[in-house]
């Protein structure tokens, strides 16, 4: 128990960080999820018109996107674009995966 005027416990305060992050985790794994989803019906629309899965400038598109969202944001450029080239090889894989 705290008194007036004492400041909160730390761990206190570094608990409900914790669980804070945990429930962000679940819902990035959610929405990478979602974004798998939404490769795979892009791969059967790709085969559909003739296209090839593999689309370098489009890749490279989202990859720009990104960065500049995260310039936005203050995050490390180069942190952000390394975890959308793995965002989008996910994607890809998956797309790859649809016969």
């Amino acid at each position: 128990m705290t008194t007036p005027g004492t400041p909160p416990d730390p761990r206190v305060e570094l608990s409900a960080c914790r669980a804070e992050i945990e429930q962000l985790d679940q819902k990035l794994v959610a929405l990478l999820a979602e974004r798998v989803t939404l490769g795979r019906r892009t791969a059967h629309l790709k085969r559909a018109a003739g296209l090839p899965i593999l689309d370098p400038q489009r890749e490279a598109e989202v990859i720009r996107r990104a960065v500049e969202a995260a310039r936005q944001h203050g995050l490390p450029l180069e942190a952000v674009r390394e975890v959308f080239w793995h965002v989008v090889g996910l994607s890809r894989r998956a797309q790859e995966e649809i016969p």
